[in-house]
C-alpha cells in the first residue's frame, strides 16, 4: 500500500450541538435527582421540629430553652419547649423512646451511663449552684442544721430534691430528717418569705432574679457550706464555688461574708439518634448562650467537652476540636446538610466511577477501532486475491466485494477522535478501487 498522507490528521472536536447539550443537561438533572433520592433513603435530612425538655417556669432552664428556640428558628428548626420539674424528669423522658423528647438539660449526679445507653452528651453548659436559704443564720454543718425544720426541697423529679436526697444519703440521713415540702421554686421562695417554711433549697443559676431577691431580703440568710471539700470528695459530681461578700448588694454588704456553695454542672443531653447536623447547630447555639463570663465561671469556660455520667457525642468531640463542619460555615443550614449527605454518597461513587469510566472509555475505543479493523482485515484478504490475478481483469465477485466494503465504510459512524482512522480506511479503499479500475481497462 502507498503511504497514507492522512496519518497525521488530528481529531476534529466540533462544538456541542444544542440537542447534545439538552440531552447532557437532562441526563445530569435526572442523575442528580436520583442521587438526592438515594441520599434521602440512606441518610435522611434533619427533622424540622425537635422537642426540648427544660424545667419549671421562671427557672434558668426555661430561660435557656427560649434562647435555643430563638436561635434555631433562624435555621428553620422549630424547638418545642416542654416544661418539667427539672433534670431528673428530663432524664426520665429522654430514656423513654416514646416520650417524643429529643434533648434536655440534666445535672451531674442524676444519671448513670449504664442506665442511659441510648443517650449522648453535647457537653457541660455551666454551674448550677445549690442555694440553702434559711430564716436563721446557718454557720456550720449546713444540712444538719435543718433537723426538724420545715424545708421546701422541690417536687419529685426536680434537681434540688434529687440532690438533697443524695446528700442526705451520703450523710447517713433520710428525707424524714426534716419536714419536707414539695414546692416549685417560686412558691418555695414565697412561703419562705411568708414564714410558712423555715428553709428552702433551690438549684438555680446565679443570674435568676429569684436568687437576687432572696440574697438581698432582710431576715433571709444563705447557708455557708464550710465542709464543701468533704461533700465534693464524697460526691464527685459536686464542685466547690465561692461567692464574695457584698456581690449581691455592695451597699448593704449582701451576703455579709464570703460564702461557699456546692454546685453541679449542667449537661445538654440528647437521644443518640439525633441528626448530626442538628447536634452541630445546637452546639453553635450553646457557644452563643453559655460562653459569657459570670460570678461562677470565666468567659469561654462553657460549653465544655466534658462527659459527666453520659458519654460525649462523637460529633460534639469534633465540634470542640475543629468547630463546625466546613460546609456549615459557608452555606445555609439546610443546603449544607444536603451537601454533606451528598458528599457521603458521592465520594465512594466517584471513586468507583473513575475505574469504571476508564474501562468504559477503553471499551468504547475498542468498539470504534474494531469497526474499522474488520473492514481492513477483509480488504487485506481481497488484496491477496487481487494479487493472485496478476494482470488479469478483476472478476465480478471481487468487484462486488469491493463495492460492499466501500458501502460498509461509508456507513461507519465514529466519534471525532477516531475520524483520522476512518479517513485512512477510505483513502486505502480508494487506492484499491483505483488499482481494480486500472486492471479492468487492460482487457
Amino acid at each position: 500500500m502507498k503511504p497514507n498522507p492522512m496519518k497525521e490528521l488530528k481529531p476534529i472536536r466540533p462544538a456541542m450541538s444544542r440537542k447534545a447539550l439538552t440531552t447532557f443537561l437532562a441526563g445530569t438533572g435526572i442523575a442528580l435527582v436520583a442521587v438526592i433520592w438515594l441520599v434521602s433513603l440512606l441518610h435522611p435530612l434533619p427533622p424540622r421540629r425537635i422537642v426540648m425538655a427544660t424545667g419549671p417556669d421562671d427557672s434558668s432552664y426555661a430561660y435557656y430553652g427560649k434562647r435555643y428556640k430563638i436561635l434555631l428558628a433562624k435555621a428553620g428548626i422549630d424547638v418545642e419547649l416542654k416544661p418539667t420539674n427539672g433534670g431528673l424528669e428530663n432524664l426520665q423522658l429522654l430514656r423513654d423512646a416514646h416520650s417524643g423528647v429529643d434533648l434536655g438539660f440534666v445535672e451531674g449526679g442524676v444519671a448513670s451511663d449504664t442506665d442511659s445507653p441510648d443517650l449522648l452528651s453535647l457537653g457541660t453548659l455551666g454551674y448550677e449552684p445549690v442555694w440553702l436559704f434559711t430564716r436563721k443564720p446557718v454557720t456550720d454543718r449546713a444540712l444538719f442544721a435543718l433537723k426538724g425544720q420545715r424545708v421546701a426541697v422541690g417536687p419529685d423529679g426536680s434537681d434540688s430534691r434529687a440532690l438533697v436526697e443524695e446528700l442526705l444519703k451520703r450523710s447517713k440521713l433520710n428525707i424524714g430528717f426534716y419536714q419536707a415540702s414539695a414546692l416549685e421554686p417560686q412558691e418555695a421562695a414565697h412561703q419562705l418569705l411568708q414564714r410558712q417554711v423555715d428553709a428552702a433549697i433551690l438549684m438555680m443559676n446565679w443570674g435568676n432574679p429569684l436568687i437576687a431577691k432572696l440574697l438581698t431580703t432582710p431576715g433571709i440568710y444563705v447557708a455557708n457550706f464550710s465542709r464543701a471539700e468533704a461533700y465534693v470528695a464524697l460526691f464527685p459530681s459536686l464542685y466547690k464555688k465561692v461567692i464574695p461578700a457584698g456581690v449581691a448588694d455592695l451597699e448593704h454588704n449582701k451576703p455579709p461574708m464570703d460564702t461557699t456553695l456546692l454546685a453541679t454542672k449542667t449537661s445538654l443531653i440528647i437521644r443518640g439518634d439525633l441528626h448530626p447536623a442538628l447536634q452541630y447547630l445546637l452546639l453553635e447555639a450553646a457557644s452563643q448562650i453559655h460562653a459569657h463570663a459570670g460570678i461562677l465561671q470565666k468567659a469561654g469556660e462553657f460549653p465544655a467537652p466534658e462527659a459527666l455520667e453520659i458519654e460525649l457525642s462523637p460529633d460534639a468531640r469534633h465540634f470542640y476540636k475543629s468547630g463546625r463542619p466546613f460546609l456549615q460555615r459557608y452555606l445555609p443550614f439546610w443546603l449544607a446538610a444536603l451537601a454533606e449527605q451528598l458528599v457521603v454518597v458521592l465520594i465512594p461513587v466517584l471513586g468507583l466511577m473513575y475505574p469504571v469510566g476508564k474501562g468504559l472509555a477503553s471499551l468504547y475505543g475498542w468498539g470504534m477501532q474494531r469497526r474499522i479493523y474488520l473492514i481492513y482485515g477483509e480488504l487485506s484478504w481481497l488484496e491477496a486475491e487481487i494479487n493472485k490475478l496478476g494482470n488479469k481483469p478483476p472478476t465480478k465477485e471481487i468487484l462486488d466485494r469491493m463495492q460492499h466494503l466501500e458501502h460498509r465504510a461509508n456507513r461507519v459512524k465514529v466519534s471525532s477522535n477516531y475520524m483520522p482512522m476512518l479517513y485512512n480506511l477510505k483513502e486505502t479503499l480508494a487506492y484499491v478501487r483505483g488499482r481494480l479500475e486500472r486492471q479492468g481497462r487492460r482487457k
